[in-house]
């Protein structure tokens, strides 16, 4: 597969999606998006492919507060434990927030907090897979790989879409 990349500006900074016309592979939040893209990537160059088009849709539409859930083809790599915990966090619900240690409990593995925010912080695809709706035990935010600020921009952004 020969991946192509678009930086895409967005409320929060740019996103770089990355994927073909069949799935998305990331998304890299502003921080790493400001790095130089993978020499083995295609930039856009105008036309993106399609699953690149429905993605940069989809998220305009998720910061216009217009979308509460993607429906993206998603081509994520990892272990299996790690992807465990990535389909657990599509189902927090949009504008809410849950711990590190219920998330380990929803997926069946009570003690694993450490290791569920491990694969947290790996998310291929943070925002459409909702990485940042995982905050510490205490309730303050934790570690986002777009940094605090970014995380809670879009929870509060979330919160004031849903009305709350």
């Amino acid at each position: 597969m020969t991946a192509t990349y678009h930086d895409f500006h967005t409320p929060i900074g740019t996103l770089r999606l990355v994927g073909d016309e069949d799935s998305i592979d990331r998304i890299d939040l502003p921080n790493r998006a400001a790095e130089p893209p993978d020499p083995a990537w295609t930039p856009s160059n105008g036309a993106l492919p399609a699953a690149l088009a429905e993605a940069k849709r989809q998220l305009g539409e998720y910061f216009d507060g217009k979308r509460r859930e993607f429906d993206l083809p998603l081509a994520l790599e990892g272990t299996e434990f790690q992807r465990c915990v990535w389909t657990e966090l599509r189902r927090i619900p949009f504008g809410e927030t849950i711990s590190y240690g219920e998330l380990a409990t929803r997926i069946g593995k009570p003690t694993a907090s450490r290791a569920v925010g491990a694969a947290n912080g790996r998310n291929p695809v943070p925002v459409v897979v909702p990485c940042h709706r995982v905050i510490g035990g205490d309730g303050r935010l934790t570690g986002f790989g777009g940094g605090l600020p970014a995380k809670q921009a879009l929870l509060d952004m979330e919160r004031r879409a849903a009305g709350g």
